[in-house]
């Protein structure tokens, strides 16, 4: 067997399985998150802004842990950009507290939609690789549609924060449905092997 081949195909196969696996913790994380919301955000304002630090915070913990899935020659400048955008927006939310939730939903609404954008692409670089990247693709856009829905209700924070919990579960269910889809690209590649 030619060991590029073979090398490529177990390179795939790693990266397909972490990618799954960090997708499940995906998962997990955004379900409790948005119940988390659903339960505080009308109730207790420390746990909302613990909340808005900790989604962003969380993605770029995630997105690093994306990195180190992959393959050292990937390209990963997405990613990287995707933990500086993520560090700035958790800064930034910190900052914007400060001057009460709408400030707050603008720069989470800011940051859905450039991480949306970096999804869109991430997603359609994977796709050819690894397939199973349409549900990226779909939550990549719809992130950034998001985005622009909690910027316009920034003039209504309560009613921002509960969608807030709605944009985490649709994040939950692409992410669930992309892990679900990678089960076939690593049955595919083990029969490669």
């Amino acid at each position: 067997m030619n060991t590029t081949i073979e090398v490529n195909t177990t390179n795939r196969t790693q990266t397909a399985r972490a990618l799954q696996s960090l997708y499940f913790t995906r998962v997990a994380f955004s379900i409790i998150w948005a119940i988390l919301v659903s339960l505080f955000a009308k109730t207790n304002d420390d746990i909302t802004r613990a909340l808005f630090i900790i989604y962003p915070l969380w993605d770029v913990f995630a997105t690093y842990l994306d990195i180190k899935a992959n393959p050292p020659k990937t390209f990963k400048t997405p990613l990287n950009v995707n933990i500086g955008i993520g560090i700035l927006t958790t800064i930034g939310v910190i900052a914007a507290l400060k001057s009460g939730v709408p400030a707050a939903l603008i720069v989470f609404g800011i940051w859905a939609i450039v991480t949306g954008l970096i999804q869109l692409i991430l997603g359609r670089r994977r796709r050819k690789a690894l397939g199973g990247q349409w549900p990226m693709i779909i939550s990549g856009g719809q992130s950034m549609l998001a985005g622009g829905s909690f910027i316009a209700m920034a003039g209504s924070p309560k009613m921002g924060i509960g969608n807030l919990a709605g944009y985490a579960a649709f994040g939950a269910f692409y992410f669930l449905l992309a892990a679900l889809r990678l089960s076939k690209t690593i049955k595919k590649l083990n029969r490669e092997d």
